[in-house]
């Protein structure tokens, strides 16, 4: 008999979400005659969704991209939608090209929905619609990502980034992911805010993590949790620093991952730096000069797909939306599946393979989502991309490392990258 229990129990739990959230709409459709269905899926336990099989994948099992590939096989493609139950909300899983292009470009259907909105601050770049976005948009955008204003970066950005190479070479043994973090804070430090290394700066960057844990967790105003501590620091910060400091650290750590596992890439690298070092004038590579390294820019951009910094986006329906014959109900999250855009086969032939060549020729449209898109497009893509040329430049002509653990686990939570944060053996050239 309790096994009887058990059982009904469970599958009682099983369909309570499509109970509750697809039965209803099912029934109006029935009784209207008119609507489109719910995409395909199933929206998991009361609660929790499919958090459980979200993190079998992506923790477990390591293998995030079987989270997709699963419901391929169970529902087809679907228009790539998928409706499910995650990070607390009813959602729509988009995961192809012409959905997320869809979802991107109408602003009048969908809004920026992040985890917690309340750290970054409701009135930041990052959280407001509208006409309002692009007026604060383009003034970030003139800022910090037209040619006069990265010209001026290019020349602050780098003798921190000297110094820094420099120290790494004296430690002999560093973890990139930690240093590359320390010396992208203190570069944003000094554009942002004119601060130069030292005890001003430290604490801050303390602070600074603490609110970078908080942002992507569930908005719990506890004692002891992430969210709770980046609400008291909010204050201490520049809200636009967000978005380019976690990414920018990211992409420099797997610039010395994926080069120390691809040398002949890092030679072709290393020679075009070392012809643009003989022929410029003075010790500072210009903004011109940047222009100049065409291969690096193929690997700037290949750096980028494989780090995968940002997998997911989130938006939300401020109103029902039909999309090919399928619904998208009010106040449903979309879940923008970037991920699986740049490490699909159907886009980049063997995606896991870091080739620089592939940017021969452009990506299929709407395969290369790095930075967003649509009004959306990250304010600052620019920017991180020449930060990014400048520390190959560097790194490629003045010094050698070698992994410390070449077959290092990938985690995949909260950010892509190997166990260990790339554990290298550092030193001059």
């Amino acid at each position: 008999m309790w096994l009887v229990s058990v059982i009904g129990l469970s599958l009682l739990l099983w369909w309570w979400n499509e109970f509750w959230y697809v039965f209803p709409l099912k029934l109006r459709r029935l009784a209207t005659g008119t609507g489109a269905e719910l995409p395909p899926g199933h929206m998991g336990f009361p609660i929790i969704g499919e958090m459980l099989t979200f993190i079998w994948y992506f923790k477990i099992l390591r293998r995030p991209d079987e989270f997709i590939n699963y419901k391929r096989k169970k529902y087809g493609d679907a228009e790539g939608m998928y409706r499910t139950h995650l990070f607390g909300s009813p959602s729509i899983i988009a995961y192809l090209p012409p959905i997320n292009k869809f979802v991107l470009h109408t602003d009048d259907a969908f809004t920026i929905k992040w985890p917690n909105v309340e750290l970054i601050g409701r009135t930041s770049l990052g959280a407001v619609d509208g006409k309002y976005h692009a007026r604060l948009r383009s003034f970030v955008s003139n800022a910090f990502n037209r040619p006069k204003a990265l010209r001026c970066v290019a020349l602050q950005v780098q003798p921190r980034m000297v110094a820094a190479l420099d120290s790494w070479a004296q430690k002999g043994t560093i973890i990139a992911y930690v240093e590359t973090r320390k010396v992208t804070f203190e570069n944003i430090g000094k554009l942002f805010v004119s601060f130069e290394p030292g005890p001003l700066l430290e604490p801050m960057f303390k602070l600074f993590k603490g609110v970078i844990q908080g942002i992507r967790t569930q908005p719990l105003n506890i004692p002891g949790s992430a969210s709770y501590h980046g609400r008291q620091v909010i204050d201490n910060i520049i809200t636009l620093v967000i978005g380019g400091y976690e990414s920018t650290t990211l992409a420099k750590m797997w610039a010395m991952y994926c080069l120390a596992k691809y040398p002949k890439v890092l030679e072709k690298l290393r020679e075009e730096n070392m012809s643009v070092s003989k022929n410029k004038e003075g010790d500072i590579l210009t903004y011109d000069d940047i222009s100049k390294l065409k291969y690096t820019s193929k690997v700037v951009e290949e750096t980028i797909r494989m780090a995968n910094v940002a997998s997911l986006s989130f938006r939300m329906a401020t109103k029902d939306v039909e999309y090919k014959g399928y619904k998208i109900p009010k106040n449903w999250n979309v879940i923008l599946w970037l991920r699986y855009l740049h490490t699909n086969p159907e886009n980049f032939e063997d995606p896991m393979c870091f080739n620089p060549d592939r940017w021969n020729e452009p990506p299929k449209p709407g395969t290369y989502l790095v930075f967003g898109g649509g009004s959306r497009l990250c304010a600052g893509n620019m920017l991180a991309r020449i930060q990014l040329s400048l520390f190959l430049h560097y790194l490629s002509t003045g010094y050698k490392w070698k992994l410390v653990n070449p077959d290092a686990q990938m985690i995949y939570l909260s950010h892509h990258k190997p166990a260990d944060g790339v554990e290298v053996e550092f030193s001059k050239i």
